[in-house]
C-alpha cells in the first residue's frame, strides 16, 4: 500500500488523543511511527526507530513504540527493557495478533488505537503515574 493512501485512511487526531489519554494514567511513553520505507523486518526496523527516537533514554525505560510500515504490509510493537520485563513475549504476540485482525480488514486506525489502548493499560498497571511525573517524549504520530 502506498504510504499516502495509508495516511489518508488513518485518523491522526484520534490516535494522538488516544496516546494522550493513555499517558494520563502512566509514567510510560507511547509513540506511533509510520515508515515510508519498505522494510524486510519490521521488528528490527522498529527497534532501530525506537533507539533513533530516543525512546530508550526515558528515566524508567518504559516506552512503547507502535511501528507501521504500510509499503511492506508489516508492523511491530516495541517495548523498552522495563516494559518487556513486566509482560514478556506473550503479551506482545497477543497484541500483534489483535492488531493484525484490524489491519487485515483495512481498519488501520482501529488497529493502532487498539495497540495504544492495550499498551496504555499495561503501562498503567506496572508504571502508574505519580505526582510530579512529566512526559519525556512527545505523544504523537510520527513518520519518516
Amino acid at each position: 500500500m502506498k504510504v499516502k493512501d495509508f495516511l489518508k485512511q488513518v485518523r491522526h487526531d484520534d490516535i494522538v488523543a488516544a496516546i494522550r489519554k493513555a499517558e494520563l494514567s502512566t509514567s510510560g511513553e507511547i509513540r506511533v511511527f509510520i515508515s515510508h520505507k519498505k522494510v524486510d523486518d519490521a521488528v528490527a526496523a522498529g527497534q532501530e526507530a525506537f533507539l533513533r527516537m530516543g525512546m530508550s533514554k526515558t528515566r524508567h525505560r518504559n516506552g512503547v513504540l507502535i511501528y507501521v510500515a504500510p509499503k511492506a504490509h508489516k508492523f511491530a510493537v516495541i517495548g523498552d527493557q522495563a516494559v518487556h520485563e513486566k509482560c514478556g513475549d506473550v503479551f506482545w504476540q497477543a497484541l500483534a495478533a489483535e492488531m493484525s485482525g484490524h489491519f487485515k480488514k483495512s481498519d488501520f486506525t482501529e488497529g493502532i488505537l487498539h495497540g495504544v489502548r492495550k499498551a496504555g493499560e499495561l503501562l498503567a498497571a506496572h508504571f502508574p503515574r505519580h505526582r510530579g511525573d512529566t512526559h519525556e517524549l512527545p505523544g504523537q504520530l510520527e513518520q519518516d
